[in-house]
């Protein structure tokens, strides 16, 4: 790599336990020869950190996320920038979004921007945005200020609640950008004539991290009260994981199957969860863990006899893209039982190495999950299953390389 080439990647916070995705990209791309430096909109709000936080060298700056919680910082920056030719060049195009976006949220993005700029950690000749929303409205101004070309990486929420029009600007104006979906991935080229900028790179899994289980899961089939199945989600506690369908789900299962419910995440909704869990009489059967770290979520898969997530399209159109936690479980060989939608089926077939039911349905999702619990041997081809193909197609290694490869065609060209 060109020493000169140094990547300055705008994220949306930073750490977060909620995208290891993006946190070893970050760490492949160091060992890779690249040097980063990490530029977030917020502060870190999670208690923990993975093991793979520590591993990161890049340093991280963070800039103001309230421009009202640091004016004179927003002041001083736009003061340094507005005699600079790129202050006046970003200017229209913000005003423009702006007059279609004539929000807070949008004022916000442009201050961010201009404290980027004036700041400029690490000195650094390209601009890289993790997510096509909001850190790539304040890459692509601050792109436009300080003269240095940007790229960006769309996800699930970022391509699904931004409008048409601001995604086909955004997809216009970076080098390129990739998502990790083919349905976002088909979404994104109907909105730009650029459609050879635009890539599909699944995030894959660091399998050194998810080694081989050389364990053997339970023959549990839930006829034993005091050794019941265990069935384990790992998800925030928001409406696009469908938690509450799962809950319903558990309470339309027969009255003679032994099973344990373990959920693993924060989030908004984990209050109101709890009192669904309650109402629908699971209270005794149902633990909530709270954010935990890689290494116990590891054991838990381990531990555990199904997993399942019932992602759905929440109201406001967001949805997942891949959830990460599939593939993670399914290296572990514990077989997954999710829904159809967005990139979940690009990961489980049914009957296959999974079971996939219809979203926002619980009955289905019921007798998915009474198969699984009745069926250890089920349980065992569909985990063995799932297992090989994420090793053989869902290594992080070929994503990594894929951005490199990117990122090298990019400097041959200037060069």
């Amino acid at each position: 790599m060109s020493p000169n080439r140094k990547i300055a990647v705008i994220l949306k916070g930073y750490p977060r336990l909620s995208e290891t995705f993006i946190a070893q990209e970050l760490l492949g791309l160091e060992r890779a020869g690249h040097e980063l430096v990490l530029v977030a909109l917020r502060r870190p709000t999670d208690g923990k950190r993975h093991p793979v936080h520590d591993e990161i060298r890049a340093d991280v700056h963070y800039l103001p996320e309230y421009l009202h919680e640091e004016p004179w910082r927003v002041l001083r920056a736009a003061l340094r920038l507005m005699p600079k030719a790129g202050f006046w060049r970003a200017l229209g195009p913000f005003l423009a979004d702006l007059t279609r976006d004539p929000s807070r949220n949008r004022v916000r993005r442009f201050g961010q921007a201009l404290v980027l700029v004036a700041e400029w950690p690490g000195a650094a000749t390209w601009l890289h945005a993790h997510f096509i929303h909001t850190p790539a409205s304040v890459t692509g101004y601050a792109s436009i200020i300080a003269g240095v070309p940007w790229t960006c990486s769309a996800h699930a929420k970022d391509i699904w609640t931004s409008s048409n029009w601001e995604l086909s600007g955004k997809l216009d104006r970076a080098r390129w950008t990739v998502t990790c979906t083919r349905s976002g991935f088909e979404h994104l080229q109907s909105l730009t004539p650029e459609k050879s900028r635009v890539h599909l790179s699944y995030h894959g899994l660091d399998l050194d991290r998810f080694p081989v289980f050389g364990g053997d899961h339970s023959r549990r089939d839930g006829s034993d009260p005091a050794d019941p199945v265990r069935i384990v989600s790992v998800g925030r506690a928001v409406a696009k994981k469908g938690y509450d369908i799962l809950l319903k789900a558990l309470s339309l299962l027969p009255a003679d199957l032994n099973w344990r419910f373990d959920h693993i995440g924060a989030g908004e909704l984990a209050g109101d969860l709890n009192k669904l869990a309650t109402q629908l009489g699971l209270a005794e059967r149902v633990r909530w863990k709270g954010a935990l770290d890689q290494t116990d979520v590891l054991q838990h898969y381990r531990d555990s006899d199904i997993f399942a997530l019932a992602c759905r399209v929440a109201a406001n159109g967001d949805r997942d893209g891949l959830p990460n936690v599939l593939v993670e479980a399914s290296s572990q060989r514990l077989p997954c039982v999710s829904t159809s939608v967005s990139g979940v089926p690009e990961l489980l077939t049914d009957y296959q190495n999974g079971l996939l039911v219809p979203p926002e349905d619980p009955r289905a999702l019921a007798l998915a999950l009474e198969r699984l619990v009745r069926d250890p041997d089920l349980r065992r081809r569909l985990g063995d299953t799932a297992e090989r193909r994420v090793r053989a197609e869902f290594d992080h290694h070929s994503s990594v390389s894929q951005l490199i490869e990117l990122f090298q065609n990019e400097w041959s060209k200037a060069s």
